[in-house]
């Protein structure tokens, strides 16, 4: 098993997460997005992973033929965190979505004391489930060999104790791969109390922005510090 230490965007094919990389099976739902939506034929060459660092070629087929060895993808380093507070509608879906595909590692939704949407008990385990579901589908569209979490919601006294946390907000400090927990409040704005546990702050530009926009701003500049487009920072390998 190698260490592949692959370039972002090398790649283009299909990519597929499954549970055995020794004997890769696809899930129907899978199987059939590939051969009706990217009509993927039989012997066509595509890529599947275990969704924690390892990956394989293989062509299509059934059963599905493997045809190279099993690569290491190393973990991305600093690990990466975008937690946002809770929005109405199908807003939560598109942040997730667009977190995993500008390559955050971890994702929480929260909620902060002015925030409007609060989790439904009723509904939070399903809720929780389509945003990995999201995740997924956006890991694979984006080719990473590591799935992201995506937690349950979270408090914001649980987020504060998190190491190199920060609030985003107007008039903050310079992004820094030193910050590499971004909490994203709620349109409401910080309550005192909030800006009173969590003190240091990042800027995301002098616009006010909505909490999506945010997240994929906070996101964006994040993801270029480590691969290192935006000043210092390490390149973090992807398939």
């Amino acid at each position: 098993m190698g260490d592949a230490a692959m370039v972002l965007g090398e790649g283009t094919g299909p990519h597929v997460f499954v549970d055995d990389l020794t004997q890769p099976g696809l899930a129907d739902d899978d199987r059939h997005h590939l051969a009706k939506a990217l009509r993927v034929r039989a012997g066509d060459a595509f890529t599947v992973s275990d969704g924690r660092g390892r990956w394989r070629p293989c062509r299509f087929g059934e059963p599905v033929e493997p045809v190279g060895a099993i690569q290491t993808v190393r973990a991305p380093t600093p690990s990466l965190t975008i937690a946002f507070a809770l929005v109405k509608g199908e807003r939560p879906e598109l942040i997730v979505q667009k977190l995993t595909e500008l390559g955050i590692d971890h994702i929480v939704p929260f909620v902060a004391g002015r925030s409007v949407v609060r989790p439904d008990a009723t509904r939070v385990d399903r809720q929780v489930e389509r945003w990995r579901r999201v995740a997924r589908e956006a890991a694979m569209q984006s080719r990473r060999a590591w799935l992201p979490t995506v937690t349950e919601p979270a408090s914001f006294e649980v987020l504060a104790r998190e190491v190199g946390v920060c609030r985003a907000e107007r008039g903050g400090d310079v992004p820094s791969l030193e910050r590499p927990v971004v909490i994203v409040g709620p349109e409401g704005g910080w309550s005192d109390a909030e800006r009173a546990l969590v003190p240091a702050t990042v800027a995301l530009g002098p616009q006010v922005l909505r909490a999506e926009t945010a997240c994929i701003a906070a996101a964006t500049v994040l993801g270029a510090l480590r691969a290192g487009l935006l000043g210092p920072g390490r390149g973090s390998p992807a398939i």
